[in-house]
Parts: structure tokens; C-alpha cells; sequence
């Protein structure tokens, strides 16, 4: 078995804050090494690099690009194949559409006794997974690749699981949901549009991706439920909002699911209307501007008719939740029987209000 190090390719909006959580926590996770991969084009941000490598992550590069890196004043400490090689742990952040190049290409040759993780929108690439929806599912010493699903997936899960499942039981009748997505990241300078954007079903049965993902995850444990999405982009750079349509099969009371989302540690709950607002928490009191919650719900939007249907809105704060299943997946790998107990560690980036 490798030592625990931890390989991370891509330093874009994802990958950024990923390498920094990592590298800051990286004693008490108990990993003995950070790496990563820049994309070639983000050598034009040579203060971030150097940022990371301050914080204690190691730089490689394809030798065939490191005398570009090293004239601008980058310390190369491996070469791309010699960060695989030592590391347990890969994490693909890279451009969407290269991980699953990157893994018929690359990754084949070096999966014995490791684990490749995408963040990526594209399924196939391995098991799906978000942490604490489908962690059952996982097995260790068979499971060596595993792709993390996009951040709105994992805000509807949370919601469906916390609302309409129990010990494993589904009291879901069916779950519509619209993702209302930011066009883009405040660090991205491509994809902004002028006016909001209709997106298409891409799936008969589940709409968008984010449901059929979510749906793939509780069919990763037993479960098949009735979900459909759609999505549209509007012209802002704070966060993707949810609104979600929820019907159960037997009746419950407002209250009773407030105190639902209550107890579970993923979600925060807010009184926030402003997307601004909820961003501005993130920025402030997270790290990097990351706040981990699977899920914000927004307390005044929620309604519940006749007992049964539940409407409301819910925020995705930018890609915590999906890094937090990155961090999970690796300490799970690394310690299967005590990683939850080691993400503990991250709990002052997980709160119970916004």
C-alpha cells in the first residue's frame, strides 16, 4: 500500500480550494503528502501556484512543461508520472471531458492499490458517491475508481434522503426539482450570458443530469426513486439555487421536517433570501470561501400541502459539498473503519444556520 499522499490534478475552481482544505487539515487527516497538477494554461496564474505551494502542496508537471514552470519561477518537485506513481490517492479536477480521457490513457497503468476520484459531470468514469448518501455502497479493496457528483446532485439527494427516506426505507411518492445555476464562478472569465438560458432534458426519465445523478446514488443502495429535474442558467456568479417539489406517501407536519433538516449535520438552515447574502457567509466564515454543507434550505420558503407536498428553495454553495466527498472518499480509502471520525475534523466548515 502507498503512503498516504494525495495527487490532485487541476487547480481550477474545484481542485483551488480542494489542494488548500487538504494541505491545511493534512496532519490531522492523517496524510503524510499533497501534489498537484496545474493545467498548462494556469501558469498565467503564477501567484495562485505559489500560493498553494506555500501552504505545503507539492508542484509537478509533465516533464515536457517543466522548463516553462521553472522560468517562471516554479519549483517542480516530481514530474506528472512520478506524482501517480507515489501517490495512493488521485483526484482528477481537470477540464470537463479529461478525466475519463485521463483513465484510458493514464490511470489504467497505476490503478493497483489506488484510487482515482473525478470530480466530474460526465458518468462512467466509476462508482458514483456523495458523502453520507451512499457510503454503504463503497467497497473497499474493489472500488478503485469513483466519481463525485456535480453540487446540485448532492443538494437533492440531501434534501430527498433527510425528507423522504428512513433507515434505508423510501417514503417518497416523487421528487421535481428545478436548478436555477449561477453561468458561472467569479475566478472564470468564459461562460457568462447576458439573460437567462433554458437548459434541455437530456434523460426521459429524470430530466437533467442533477436527478438522474442523485437517482443513481440511492440505486447505488437499493433504492429506486421517481426524480425529475430541470435547469436554467441566469445571468449572475453567486450560487445555484434548487426548488424542489417534494410529495410523500404518508403525511408529516412543517414542523416535523424543519426539525428534519435540523438534525442533519449536512444542512444549514436559513432565514437569507438574497443568494448574495449566503454567498457573502461562505466568503466570510468558511475557508478559501468554501462552506461544506451539502444543503442551505431556506426556512420562510418552505410550504407543505394537505401533509404530503413539500415546496421550498434550497441554496448549493458553490462546490463544497463536493469537495467534502472528495475529502471523504480519500480518508476512506486511507481509513476505512475510522474515516468519519477523522472528517470530524472539518466541522467548523459545516454549520447548523447561514
Amino acid at each position: 500500500m502507498p503512503r498516504n499522499i494525495i495527487h490532485i490534478i487541476g487547480a481550477g475552481t474545484v481542485g483551488t480550494p480542494l489542494i488548500g482544505i487538504l494541505s491545511s487539515r493534512r496532519k490531522s487527516l492523517g496524510i503524510d503528502e499533497i501534489s498537484f497538477q496545474p493545467d498548462l494554461s494556469e501558469i498565467r496564474n503564477i501567484a495562485m501556484i505559489r500560493g498553494l505551494v506555500s501552504h505545503g502542496a507539492k508542484l509537478c508537471v509533465p516533464i515536457e512543461f517543466a522548463d516553462e514552470f521553472a522560468s517562471a519561477g516554479c519549483k517542480i518537485d516530481y514530474s506528472a508520472d512520478e506524482a501517480i506513481q507515489r501517490a495512493g490517492v488521485i483526484i482528477d479536477c481537470s477540464k470537463p471531458g479529461q478525466a475519463a480521457k485521463n483513465k484510458s490513457l493514464i490511470y489504467y497503468k497505476y490503478e493497483r492499490d489506488k484510487l482515482f476520484i473525478a470530480q466530474s459531470r460526465e458518468p462512467g468514469f466509476g462508482k458514483d458517491y456523495a458523502y453520507g448518501i451512499n457510503d454503504s455502497a463503497l467497497v473497499h479493496g474493489e472500488d478503485n475508481y469513483l466519481r463525485i457528483v456535480s453540487c446540485n446532485a448532492h443538494n437533492i439527494a440531501s434534501i430527498v434522503k433527510t425528507v423522504g427516506i428512513h433507515e434505508n426505507h423510501s417514503n417518497l411518492e416523487s421528487g421535481r426539482f428545478v436548478c436555477i445555476r449561477r453561468a458561472n464562478d467569479i475566478s472564470e472569465i468564459d461562460g457568462f450570458i447576458p439573460s437567462p438560458k433554458i437548459g434541455v432534458h437530456q434523460d426521459e426519465l429524470y430530466g437533467t443530469y442533477q436527478a438522474l445523478d442523485a437517482a443513481l446514488l440511492f440505486k447505488s443502495i437499493g433504492l429506486e426513486l421517481d426524480l425529475f429535474s430541470s435547469a436554467l442558467k441566469v445571468n449572475s456568479q453567486y450560487l445555484h439555487i434548487i426548488h424542489f417539489d417534494i410529495r410523500l406517501k404518508t403525511e408529516t407536519t412543517l414542523q416535523a421536517i424543519i426539525n428534519s433538516f435540523q438534525a442533519n449535520p449536512l444542512i444549514a438552515l436559513t432565514n437569507k433570501a438574497l443568494s448574495s447574502q449566503v454567498a457573502a457567509f461562505s466568503r466570510d466564515m468558511g475557508y478559501l470561501g468554501r462552506v461544506l454543507n451539502q444543503s442551505v434550505v431556506s426556512v420562510p420558503s418552505l410550504n407543505l400541502k394537505n401533509g404530503k407536498e413539500l415546496t421550498g428553495f434550497c441554496y448549493s454553495l458553490q462546490d463544497g459539498n463536493s469537495i467534502l466527498s472528495s475529502v471523504a472518499a480519500t480518508i476512506w480509502f486511507f481509513f476505512p473503519r475510522s474515516y468519519k471520525e477523522k472528517l470530524l475534523e472539518l466541522n467548523d466548515l459545516i454549520f447548523d444556520e447561514i
